[in-house]
């Protein structure tokens, strides 16, 4: 006859499973099969000169940018040949779009001058371009040439925090725990529907818990209630 205590619910850690994980990124793909980032690009040049321009930025303000700049100038002959002051009026709308559009330009003489004019595929060069940081190389590394890169921004450290995926005390140990807790199926795609789901869903303010589809598997001690939620 089994104890009372063996009919206890298992008390559950603050990590989730091997098997959690796996069901968490099976959710995900099954809403979201085939996830991509909401820059707008049609080349890895102009993917790389989107995300540098979208730090502490929103997309939406990237891609309204970008959608008067690349028609005119979206390879890196064309950049330089704007300089910066050609280049600033187009990225005004953007923080920091001075300094951006300075990198932008310098990052674009540095692509011809090392690279033939192609953006490289692997870390180290993409990291010593002006205004390229781990994150975006990323981003390019995954999204542009199907490397297994994991690029956090603010969006997926909330979640790996938040749910118990891979918890962090910064966004390289963040990434290194998802890179070990992130199925290999799924590892591609884990960055867009992380970033989609903390963009839409765990929100920083306030998540929208009931409408979750991973809310039962989440560690996160203070779920927003229904009633919270506005309709």
């Amino acid at each position: 006859m089994s104890s009372p205590a063996s009919k206890r619910p298992r008390r559950r850690g603050p990590r989730l499973t091997k098997a959690e994980v796996a069901e968490m990124f099976a959710r995900f793909k099954a809403l979201n099969p085939k996830p991509t980032t909401e820059l707008e690009f049609s080349t890895p040049y102009e993917l790389l000169v989107a995300v540098t321009l979208s730090a502490q930025a929103t997309d939406v303000g990237v891609n309204k940018a970008t959608r008067r700049l690349f028609p005119v100038a979206n390879t890196p002959q064309a950049i330089a040949a704007l300089g910066v002051e050609g280049l600033a009026p187009y990225v005004a709308t953007i923080n920091f779009h001075r300094t951006k559009a300075a990198n932008v330009v310098a990052m674009a003489k540095q692509l011809i001058e090392l690279h033939g004019g192609e953006v490289p595929r692997d870390r180290e060069s993409l990291e010593a371009l002006p205004g390229v940081g781990r994150k975006t190389a990323n981003v390019v590394l995954n999204t542009a040439f199907g490397e297994l890169a994991m690029a956090v921004d603010t969006h997926i450290f909330r979640v790996s925090n938040r749910t118990g995926l891979a918890p962090g005390a910064n966004v390289r140990e963040v990434e290194d725990r998802l890179l070990k807790a992130v199925p290999p199926e799924y590892l591609h795609d884990a960055h867009h529907w992380l970033i989609l789901h903390g963009r839409y869903i765990c929100k920083a303010r306030r998540p929208d818990c009931p409408h979750c589809p991973i809310s039962d598997l989440c560690r996160y001690p203070d779920k927003t209630p229904e009633s919270a939620v506005t309709k």
